[in-house]
């Protein structure tokens, strides 16, 4: 089942989002990936991101 965020190319790797979450569901890449078994849609990683990566799908 697709997850409500995905990490666009804006993403910077600073690893805010993946400290935050919750459910441990955001992997390292280029950009970042979260994964959509352990993601839990809280919004968590939407709204800490400095430079505004993640987005509503």
């Amino acid at each position: 089942m697709p997850v409500a965020y995905v990490i666009t190319e804006e993403c910077v790797a600073c690893g805010t989002c993946a400290e935050e979450c919750p459910a441990e569901a955001i992997e390292e890449g280029e950009p970042y990936v979260i994964n959509e078994e352990k993601c839990t849609e809280c919004g968590s990683c939407f709204e800490v991101c400095p430079v505004e990566a993640i987005v509503e799908k």
